[in-house]
Formats: structure tokens, C-alpha cells, sequence
């Protein structure tokens, strides 16, 4: 096309517009070869989509003049099928907007994908509409005028995926550099979601895109097109539109350098459209001229073979993956369509407000679908009755529908707008307002200037009425200065008053099963949940027992949603714990979108959670505290039995595979938590209880010697497998496990780190292999040994981390810290004290409190017992207990046994069990010729042994 002679009707129509386009390609042609192309192609791209016999409607994404100009040729026309560049799947949902306030988004969504990459997952697009939208003013008249059909036409969105890949169609380098700031939260209700947008018209080329900015003394996109296009566009008759739209479309296509996947997407959506309307004419039997394609401004321009009616190419079209999609309607708001299509803030609000100011200068009626919330439906006047009544009359093409429009409207001077002082004057006395209430001390001195200043911005930049983009720099520059004291600075606050960020909201009609169960089941709550912001719940589950149905609910929104949905004030959901009274934020309103896309992966919350707990049990990187986990979660939310078995075996795989012992900890505090449930819920316990704490108890001793010298595990984490061998067993070695192997592990393990041997240690004190005697002299001559003392902070580290296994070790610990203070001299003990602190703070934060109970239990309650008071440690002489016989005095005497006289009944008790006769003697009977208790004489050891427990040594 582009190398093409020009035909005569090409010379005789736009010859006058070829001059004005010589002076403008200049800048970026290369030679006389590529300007010739591109004069000779964008004239015979206007030309070929202007004669076409299917009426080209080209539009940009979110245009109030595009929307404008889109309800006068609808009223004009009257077409009887409307093809939309939009994702064909969608098309059962566009009904449903009547529900809704707009702005929303038409989402197709995928949770389990099958022919794309797993990681891909979820599959989110959505196309985000709103009422200052073309597309918008399409949907409507189709919807609500009887005979006509609406026909999308643009690939699935499962194409989009196929074609796109994961970033969809916008790289990241396209956004601009004006849309810099904080985001609003409302920026994320699209999540992360790919955009489709009908008419992303935007320049490809970034030189191009810089030489208009710097021309037109504008700082971004958004504000060239409102005052170049935009507002010129308002009032133009629909030929001069067209051919306008056709042309830029073409500037920027021809003007775009060869980015090969972009322009191989554009293409082949340009062949799957024309291939579609192609099909459906040919299928309906509708002729061309009854029907109106409605399409983005570059896509109007189209090279393809396929383009036209009567167009040349086979296009096959690809069938679409096994993926099964979910389609519904999501909220949206102006921040979110900025944010994703790379807007620059407050571009879509100050649309809407420019949309709003066309219709009433221009006394277009715009077309609203019926019942539609939110949407004011104006009184129609009697001779649009009369209009809508008479037939509708249908321009025959003519030869004149061809004619140039461009060069007129091109050479034609810009209509300058007289200053509007009452609009710009309402505006500057509203800044100062707003700004005062966000914390400015704003005046009306500063109402003023901005007035001035906005003048005057207007006049350096040849305009001779401020447009709401110099009106926003004015308002920055006199108000804002240097710092922003409130939260909000004065861009965000000019974008609020130009029209704010509307918010849309779905209807109830329109939800998914899944979120209208919700309301229904929330509805004893007799709150507002549809509307945006945070509302108390107070539940008293005493009282009103049938509120217990909404606090399941509650609390399983709780695990599904995010954190700010449904938030718990008082009240919570332990195993074998139930509240009496609840209180709860609930924002389920402001987070509409997540509850929708929930109705995506089940009909019921019930069932989404039970998906989600087998999905994170059954997945690649399932570990057995992850599934342990999705046990607690449906004994707690479910009240599943059959479902917890079922991963309680699931967990037993997952243990018995894995190699290391990062999640010893967490399994622990889960298993404890497990077996405290069902000991006291559940008359026995559950099969695989059992069977995972015999699993446990081999996997971890197993695991225990190379724990103890692998420098990638933790101290923590070894304390927590000594935790689950020694709490669990009781229970396992009477279901058949061998405490030898325990033993065993302990016996070769071999710590080289004070951490660990400290916990070693601990364990032996456990196991009988060490004494507490003997660790306390080990203690003592770590404090002895200088070359140690600096190390020692992390032995106590480890000992403190032993009272996981061993709690009864709290007083040990106890001591060894107040040795450590008396013993060590304050040059030593100063230096030494912040390492001490640091470590016990980085790895025993947790296990601190039972630290500070013991202490608090062994020293004086006043300060004034502390100069008398004696450690318990120093009050008993640590001294072994005699094997010979009784122990002795020190003048000799023998000392007897104080307790078997004090309390004759257990002995006499045991001597009958087994089988000894005898009389007890006096107390103060000769030494010589008493012989003592029988059982001391034949039994020594068992005497020593309850000696030294007596004493503490």
C-alpha cells in the first residue's frame, strides 16, 4: 500500500492534506524513499478505512469526545448489529452492567490452568468500562434497542495468554513518566490482572512522543491529547472524526519503529477481528451497511490482507487452550484504569468531567443501559420521543462521504476559548477550601494567585483558557511550596475536586453464587456490606447462639481474604476454644473484587477453603509444617474430620521424604497443639496421630547426629526435634518405638559449637547420662577458664534454648546467669554483657518469659530481702550421696533416715509388699547396737538416690 501510486480520487480529495503532512514527516523521515512512504501510506490508509463498505468507527480508550461523537452517530444511524473490539468470551456478562455502578471491569479468571505454565496461575484479564467510554455508549444502545445485535469480535482471553504471554500487551518501559506518586489504594483493585483496553492509542515511537510534548508545552500524553485532539474533536461533525481518528492512528503506526512482537500481536488481532465479522455476516445474512465496527484508532489504520469486507486472506484461527475460565464483574475506579493502562493520574477523572461538561454544551443524550445504579437517566424532551419513534433513516453512501475533511479541519486556526472567570474562580476558592481541610494554611490570598497563575500558565503555553492541567500546576505551585503536611499533597487534591476517583461497585444480581451466599449468611448481622469503607460487627454468641453461623463465616472470610476484610477485634478460634462474644471490621465492600474472584474457584466459601488446604498440602513445596498446618485449619474452619485424616496421612508422606529439619520447630508447636486437641476432645486418638508420632520420633533421632554438627540448621531448630523426642516420648515407646535408639543418637552426636554442646548437655541431664551436679561443675569451670568466659553468653544461649525439651532446667539456668554476674569481675562482665543481651534477644526471645518466671519465683519479691538472701544453690552442700551405707555426720554419729521415722506407713507399706518382717527401733537407741532400717543396708543406692533429689545435687 504504501509504495502505491496515488489514484485519482486520492489526488482530487486529499492533495491539499498531502502538503500539510510533507511538513510534519520531515522531522523523522531518513530521505526522500521513507517520507514519499509514509505521505503516499497515511493517505491511502485514510482513504482505504474511509470507503470501506462496513462503517469503521475508530475510538480512543476512555475519550469523552470519542463517546461523544460515538451517541450521535448510534442516534443518527441506528445500526442493527455493533461489532466491538473486545474479548469475544466476555460478551454473556455485558448484561449484567445494568447491575452495577459504574466504572467496573468484565474479568475473565482462571485458578487451574492447563496448556500454559503452572507458575502462571491465576489467569486474570480484565477490561475495565466506564460511562465517558465509547465502548460503553455501544454496549448500551445495543443492550437496550430491540433488534439490534452486539457482536464482540476481538480474540478470547485465553488468546491473550496464547499470543501475549505472561506480561500481557504493555511493557514496562511504556509507562509514562507523569504518573510518579503514591498510589491510591483503589490503584490496586485490577490486582494483577492483564488490561485490555478498546483504542490504546498512544504514541510507539518515543521520539515522536517527545517532539509533540515539547511542541505543544505539555508534560505528559494525557494533557497533548486533551487540548490537540480532545477538545477540538468535541465539536466536530462525524466525517471530519473519522477521518482525524484514521489519520493519527496511521501517523502513529507508520511512525512506530519495527518492536516485532508488539506489531505480530497487533496483527493478528486485526486478521481475528475481520475474520469474525466476516463469519457473522456471512452466517446472519446483515449487509454491511447496517452494521458499525468499533474499534481503536490504530487498529483502524490496518495493512493486514484480511482487512475489509471483502478482504483477501485466509486467517485460521488458533482453538483455544484446555484452561476453563471464570467470567464475572469486578470494581474498578479511575486510579485503577490509570494505573495499569499507564495513565497519568487523574487523566480518566478529569475525562469524566469533561464528559459530563459536553453533554450538557452540547445537549447530546447519551445512551444508559436500563436500571443501571448510580446513573441519573435524563428526562428525554419530546422531540427525541418523536425521534426514537420515527424510523430511522439511513444515509445512502455517496461519493461525498469520501471527501477530504482533514485539510480544513488541519489548516483550520484553533477556536480560542474566552476565559471562563466564574468557572476558573469556583475552582480556585474550591482549591483553597479543600487544601485548608487537608492541613495547608491555605487563604484566599492563595485563591487568588492561583487564579493569576493559572492565566498566566495559559498564555506560555498559547492557550488562551487554563485547562485543568495548568490550573493543577497553579494550584501546586502557590499552595503546596515546599511540603505536604497532611496526607494527601495538592495534585491528589485537584484531581478530587475535578471528580474524584469514582469507585464502581458490582450489584448483587450480578455477584457469583459464592458472594451472594455470603450476604445471605451475613445478613443476621443487618449491616450495609456492599458499601465501601469499615463497619463493626458485634456478635454476643451467648445470647444469640444463631449468630454462630455468621462467626464461622467470619472467620473463614478471615483465612481466605486479605487481612484488612474481615479483622477480629475481640474474640478468636483456637483448638477446643470457642468465644463468647466477638467483635469485627468488616470491609468486604472495599474489597469486593477478591470476594468475586473467589466465586471463581467454588460455589461455596466452604468449598474454596477445602480446595485451598489440599492445594497447599498436595503442592510441589508442601513441607510437613504447611500440611500440618491445613490439618489445624479444617479442624478449626470445617469441622472436618474426614478431611483432616486425609492430610494427616498426607503429612506422614511429606515427613518420611523429607532430608532437613527446617520446620522442626513449627511442626512441634503444631503437633502439641494437635494432640492436646484430640486427648481432650476425642475419646481416642485419631489413626494417624499415632502413626506420625512413631514416624517422628525414628525420623528425628535418625536426623539428630548430623543436626547437631550441620552448620545450615539452627540451634532452635535442634532444640525443637529434642522437643518432639522428649515430650512425645511417652507416647511413642508405648506404641512400640525404642528409647535405645534415643540414646543412642544423643550418644553420637558430637557439637562442636557452644550452642549445641550446651544443648547436649541438656539432653544428657534428660536422658540420665549426666547429672545436674555435674552439669552445674561444668558451668563453673567455663566460668573459671578465662579463655572461655568470652564464648559464654552463647552456652547460656544454648541452655535457654534447652528448656524447649527440658523446661525443668528453668533453675539451672537461672544460676549459671547469676553465677556468671557474681563470679565475673566488672572489666569482664561489662564488655561481656551486651553479647549476652544480643544473643539471648536474637535466638531465645520466645522462651525469655519462663526464664523471667523461674528468676522471678527463686529471688526475693523486695529489695530490701535481697542483702540477706541466699541462693538456694549455696544453701545445700553439693556433696554425692554415699554407696556404702548411711550417710554420716561430720563428728561420725550416723545420721539415720529422718524421713522413714517421720513417716512410717510408706515404708511399712512396702516392706509388707515385699515380703520383709521386722520391728522398727528408737532414734536415740546406741548406734552400736541398732542395725538400722533393713532396706537401707540391703538397698543403699535407692537411699542415695532420694538423698540427692532431696538436696538438689
Amino acid at each position: 500500500m504504501s509504495g502505491s501510486p496515488a489514484t485519482g480520487i486520492e489526488e482530487t480529495h486529499f492533495s491539499a492534506l498531502r502538503g500539510q503532512l510533507h511538513e510534519a514527516a520531515t522531522v523523522f523521515a531518513d530521505g526522500p524513499d521513507a517520507l514519499e512512504g509514509i505521505l503516499v501510506g497515511m493517505v491511502d490508509d485514510v482513504d482505504r478505512a474511509v470507503r470501506e463498505p462496513l462503517e469503521i468507527f475508530p475510538v480512543c480508550h476512555h475519550s469523552p469526545a470519542s463517546a461523544l461523537a460515538m451517541a450521535r452517530r448510534l442516534r443518527e444511524k441506528q445500526p442493527k448489529v455493533v461489532y466491538l473490539e473486545l474479548c469475544e468470551d466476555m460478551a454473556p456478562l455485558l448484561d449484567e452492567l445494568r447491575n452495577c455502578r459504574l466504572p467496573v471491569a468484565v474479568q475473565a479468571f482462571a485458578s487451574d490452568v492447563d496448556g500454559f505454565p503452572a507458575e502462571w496461575a491465576p489467569l486474570s484479564v480484565v477490561a475495565p468500562i466506564t460511562e465517558a467510554s465509547a465502548e460503553y455508549q455501544a454496549i448500551a444502545y445495543a443492550l437496550d434497542t430491540p433488534g439490534v445485535e452486539l457482536v464482540l469480535v476481538d480474540r478470547s482471553s485465553d488468546h491473550v495468554f496464547q499470543w501475549d504471554g505472561r506480561h500481557g500487551e504493555r511493557a514496562p518501559e511504556e509507562e509514562p513518566g507523569g504518573a510518579a506518586g503514591t498510589p491510591e489504594p483503589e490503584a490496586a483493585l485490577h490486582g494483577e490482572a492483564v488490561g485490555v483496553e478498546i483504542g490504546d492509542l498512544r504514541p510507539r515511537f518515543a521520539e515522536l512522543e517527545e517532539h509533540l510534548l515539547r511542541h505543544g508545552k505539555v508534560r505528559h500524553w494525557s494533557e497533548w491529547w486533551h487540548q490537540y485532539v480532545e477538545v477540538p474533536l468535541g465539536d466536530s461533525d462525524h466525517d471530519a472524526y473519522r477521518q482525524v481518528m484514521f489519520l493519527v492512528g496511521s501517523l502513529f503506526r507508520r511512525l512506530a519503529p519495527g518492536d516485532g512482537d508488539r506489531v505480530r500481536v497487533d496483527e493478528e488481532r486485526e486478521r481475528y477481528m475481520w475474520t469474525r465479522i466476516r463469519e457473522h455476516l456471512v452466517s446472519s445474512g446483515a449487509g454491511p451497511e447496517d452494521c458499525l465496527y468499533v474499534c481503536g484508532a490504530f487498529h483502524a489504520a490496518s495493512r493486514v490482507e484480511e482487512f475489509g469486507v471483502a478482504g483477501s486472506g485466509s486467517y485460521s484461527i488458533s482453538p483455544r487452550s484446555a484452561t476453563t475460565w471464570q467470567h464475572g464483574l469486578i470494581p474498578s475506579s479511575h486510579a485503577a484504569i490509570e494505573a495499569q493502562f499507564g495513565l497519568v493520574p487523574g487523566s480518566v477523572s478529569i475525562a469524566a468531567t469533561q464528559w459530563a461538561k459536553n453533554l450538557k454544551r452540547t445537549r447530546v443524550q447519551p445512551y444508559r443501559l436500563a436500571g443501571q445504579d448510580g446513573a441519573k437517566k435524563p428526562r428525554a424532551s419530546k422531540k427525541a420521543v418523536a425521534r426514537r419513534k420515527a424510523p430511522a433513516v439511513v444515509p445512502a453512501p455517496s461519493e461525498e462521504a469520501a471527501a477530504d475533511r482533514l485539510s480544513g479541519f488541519l489548516r483550520r486556526p484553533p477556536v480560542l476559548d474566552t476565559l471562563d472567570e466564574a468557572e476558573l474562580l469556583g475552582w480556585s476558592v474550591d482549591i483553597v477550601r479543600a487544601a485548608r481541610r487537608s492541613g495547608y494554611l491555605a487563604s484566599t490570598a492563595d485563591a487568588i494567585a492561583v487564579f493569576e497563575t493559572s492565566i498566566l500558565l495559559a498564555g506560555m503555553r498559547d492557550r488562551a483558557k487554563p485547562t485543568p492541567y495548568d490550573f493543577q500546576d497553579a494550584a501546586i505551585t502557590c499552595i503546596e511550596k515546599d511540603s505536604v503536611p497532611g496526607r494527601r499533597d495538592v495534585r491528589r487534591i485537584v484531581e478530587i475536586m475535578m471528580g474524584g476517583d469514582r469507585i464502581g461497585r458490582v450489584g448483587y444480581d450480578a455477584l457469583p453464587p459464592l458472594a451472594r451466599d455470603v450476604h445471605d449468611r451475613l445478613a443476621p448481622l443487618e449491616l450495609k456490606l456492599q458499601q465501601r469503607g469499615v463497619q463493626r460487627a458485634l456478635l454476643d454468641l451467648h445470647s444469640s447462639p444463631e449468630l454462630r453461623a455468621c462467626s464461622d463465616v467470619l472467620w473463614m472470610l478471615r483465612r481466605l481474604m486479605p487481612h484488612g476484610a474481615a479483622r477480629p477485634i475481640m474474640g478468636e478460634r483456637k483448638l477446643g476454644e470457642r468465644s463468647i462474644q466477638e467483635s469485627w471490621d468488616l470491609a468486604l465492600g472495599t474489597h469486593q473484587r477478591t470476594l468475586i474472584e473467589l466465586g471463581y474457584e467454588g460455589v461455596s466459601i466452604e468449598q474454596v477453603l477445602e480446595q485451598r488446604l489440599r492445594r497447599d498440602a498436595y503442592g510441589p513445596r508442601a513441607t510437613t509444617a504447611v500440611v500440618l498446618a491445613a490439618v489445624e485449619d479444617a479442624t478449626l474452619y470445617l469441622r472436618s474430620r474426614r478431611l483432616a485424616d486425609e492430610l494427616g496421612h498426607r503429612a506422614l508422606e511429606v515427613l518420611a521424604a523429607e532430608r532437613t529439619v527446617d520446620g522442626a520447630p513449627e511442626v512441634l508447636r503444631r503437633v502439641r497443639g494437635l494432640l492436646a486437641y484430640y486427648r481432650t476432645g476425642e475419646p481416642v486418638l485419631p489413626p494417624w496421630v499415632e502413626s506420625f508420632v512413631k514416624a517422628g520420633y525414628a525420623h528425628y533421632c535418625t536426623l539428630l547426629p548430623t543436626a547437631f554438627t550441620d552448620e545450615d540448621a539452627t540451634v532452635g531448630q535442634v532444640a525443637a526435634m529434642l522437643g518432639f523426642l522428649f515430650s512425645m516420648e511417652s507416647l511413642a515407646l508405648s506404641l512400640g518405638c525404642d528409647r535405645a535408639q534415643l540414646e543412642l543418637a544423643v550418644a553420637q552426636s558430637r557439637p562442636t559449637d557452644p550452642e549445641r554442646t550446651a544443648l547436649l548437655w541438656a539432653a544428657q541431664v534428660q536422658l540420665g547420662a549426666l547429672s545436674r551436679a555435674e552439669l552445674r561443675e561444668r558451668c563453673g569451670e567455663l566460668l573459671a577458664n578465662p579463655m572461655v568466659v568470652p564464648a559464654y553468653p552463647r552456652y547460656l544461649s544454648g541452655f535457654v534454648h534447652a528448656l524447649v525439651p527440658v523446661p525443668g532446667l528453668a533453675d539451672v539456668v537461672v544460676e549459671a546467669v547469676s553465677n556468671a554476674f557474681g563470679r565475673l569481675p566488672d572489666p569482664v562482665l561489662l564488655p561481656w554483657l551486651p553479647t549476652l543481651i544480643t544473643t539471648l534477644r536474637a535466638g531465645a526471645a520466645d522462651l525469655a518469659p519462663l526464664l523471667i518466671r523461674e528468676a522471678g519465683r527463686i529471688f526475693p519479691a523486695r529489695l530490701a530481702a535481697l542483702d540477706t538472701w541466699v541462693p538456694p544453690w549455696r544453701e545445700v552442700p553439693e556433696t554425692a550421696a554415699s554407696v556404702a551405707g548411711p550417710a554420716k555426720a561430720a563428728d561420725g554419729a550416723s545420721r539415720g533416715a529422718a524421713l522413714l521415722f517421720a513417716h512410717p506407713g510408706t515404708l511399712d507399706a512396702v516392706a509388707e509388699l515385699l515380703g520383709c518382717d521386722g520391728a522398727w527401733a528408737s532414734l536415740d537407741a546406741d548406734a552400736a547396737g541398732v542395725p538400722g532400717a533393713a532396706l537401707l543396708a540391703r538397698h543403699p543406692d535407692t537411699a542415695g538416690a532420694w538423698e540427692s533429689l532431696l538436696s538438689g545435687s
